[in-house]
């Protein structure tokens, strides 16, 4: 059921470089260069997310995946 509402469709590196750019993001939150820019952080939420559960819903909607498909034993 969880497959269905996340299917993994990123590649491993991309999801690395999705947590940290979220981490980054969130960063402003508490060093932010000009204050306001604390809440402009939040965004960063969204990378961070999509980068832990390897599914980007933008990916799903439109049928793309940086995933590579794996190759069965049975057809190799």
């Amino acid at each position: 059921m969880i497959e269905k509402l996340l299917p993994q469709n990123e590649h491993n590196v991309e999801r690395i470089l999705r947590v940290g750019a979220g981490i980054g993001l969130l960063s402003l939150l508490v060093v932010g260069p000009v204050p306001g820019w604390g809440l402009a952080g939040l965004v960063g939420l969204v990378p961070l997310a999509t980068g832990i559960f390897g599914s980007c819903p933008a990916y799903t909607l439109f049928g793309l995946s940086t995933r590579s498909a794996k190759v069965s034993q049975t057809e190799a």
